[in-house]
């Protein structure tokens, strides 16, 4: 069962982080990502579960969310159905990582770390909501595995570029209008000015 810091009610936005246990890096392995991004959005089509962000790095999962139904009991049960299959598909590992990986996360018996502290954002409040999409998109960039935050196949900046992703994100047809993204976009785009 997930342990959740603060009280968590139905329609309400959160941006979470699943940390895997002992922060291994299963999410090298290209199984257990196909298994996230199917999950995810399983839960999105069965379970009223609304995900306006995402990015899947080696060890961990960010998401920016809502559901229609008791939070905590879903988040808790997309850990438990993730967990179940990746620990059902831990032999598609290579054999030197698949003993390694196995025996840590089944010693443990699970794969994500049960402490999550969810961050409430309200859907009215659009800078919110760019600072936490900004921050999760920027994870692979400011990881160096892409220059730049759309060309990362496991996150929501593609469809927030105009690029289908491979996980169904509601994006709203009018984007987030903030402050904060012309903020950080006027900072990358400074021109010199000459004389």
């Amino acid at each position: 069962m997930s342990y959740i810091k603060e009280s968590i009610t139905p329609q309400q936005a959160y941006c979470l982080t699943f940390n895997v246990v002992d922060r291994i890096d299963i999410f090298v392995r290209p199984v257990f990502k196909q298994i996230i991004v199917e999950s995810l959005n399983y839960f999105a089509a069965k379970k009223s579960l609304t995900i306006y962000g995402w990015c899947l790095m080696t060890n961990h999962l960010h998401v920016l969310v809502k559901a229609d139904e008791d939070f905590a009991s879903l988040i808790s049960e997309f850990k438990r159905f993730t967990a179940k299959i990746i620990l059902a598909n831990i032999d598609a590992a290579s054999e030197t990582k698949r003993s390694w990986i196995a025996k840590r996360l089944k010693d443990a018996d699970q794969v994500w770390e049960t402490e999550m502290n969810p961050i409430h954002f309200d859907l009215e409040n659009s800078d919110m909501i760019n600072e936490h999409l900004h921050l999760i998109h920027q994870n692979p960039v400011r990881n160096k595995i892409v220059n730049r935050a759309e060309d990362y196949v496991h996150s929501s900046a593609r469809d927030y570029a105009g690029i289908k992703g491979l996980v169904n994100v509601y994006v709203p047809e009018e984007k987030f209008e903030s402050k904060f993204i012309l903020r950080h976009m006027s900072s990358y785009r400074r021109i010199p000015k000459t004389n």
